[in-house]
């Protein structure tokens, strides 16, 4: 048939078929996979920071711990500032959030500098507190692998809830739970954290979208 040359095949493969796979995704409200939940309700780095700077609630958080080696997880923090911070920047209620004990201060301010040099600083957020509560917060994520001198080379991502969010079915993972994101790989930033990223706001996305459409049910039915 004349209808379906090469040209019309192409132009549909490029530009109608996502579309339609848009349209498909925006109308549905469960038409997405959610991300995982791995531990409930951790504790809110408002217990541990005297300053009140901030809070996990009703934000999405990435959290790291620099810990005593601030200086050797500067490239992996600054690869996280430019592939993760900077494409969530203007996203609400997005914030990451950096964990490290007192008396490592001029480290940190070091890496602060580094970072504002070239980037927005106003969702950085940095959080000084005693070794004791540090890792009585970081117990409360229930990750097996332990903090080495406070920090680590993976980051986390707690959801509004205070829930650790991130996957059951990973490759690379020993037994599949995927708890956090080695900054030290941008393969890992990009393709993983960055997309559950995504997934996490399209499902508050969806969440809102079903909530009002709720309401507006109730409303025509006058409830």
């Amino acid at each position: 048939m004349k209808f379906f040359t090469k040209k019309r095949i192409v132009l549909f493969l490029l530009f109608i078929f996502p579309l339609i796979c848009f349209l498909i995704l925006s109308t549905g409200t469960n038409n997405f996979t959610k991300l995982p939940i791995l531990t409930k309700e951790v504790v809110d780095i408002s217990e541990i920071d005297s300053l009140k700077t901030t809070t996990l609630e009703n934000h999405i958080s990435v959290v790291c711990f620099l810990g005593d080696e601030t200086k050797s997880l500067q490239p992996g923090i600054l690869a996280l500032n430019e592939k993760i911070y900077k494409t969530f920047l203007d996203y609400k209620q997005f914030q990451v959030i950096a964990v490290y004990p007192k008396g490592n201060q001029t480290d940190v301010n070091q890496l602060k500098e580094n970072l504002a040099a070239f980037t927005d600083m106003q969702n950085w957020v940095f959080i000084e507190s005693s070794r004791a509560e540090i890792e009585g917060f970081y117990d409360t994520f229930n990750v097996k692998k332990p903090l080495v001198n406070l920090s680590s080379n993976n980051v986390f991502l707690i959801d509004k809830e205070n829930n650790l969010r991130g996957r059951t079915n990973d490759d690379d993972a020993v037994d599949g739970k995927l708890y956090g994101y080695n900054i030290n790989s941008v393969s890992v930033l990009n393709s993983k954290l960055k997309d559950d990223i995504k997934v996490l706001y399209y499902e508050y996305y969806a969440a809102f979208k079903d909530k009002n459409k709720n309401k507006a049910d109730r409303k025509e039915v006058g409830l």
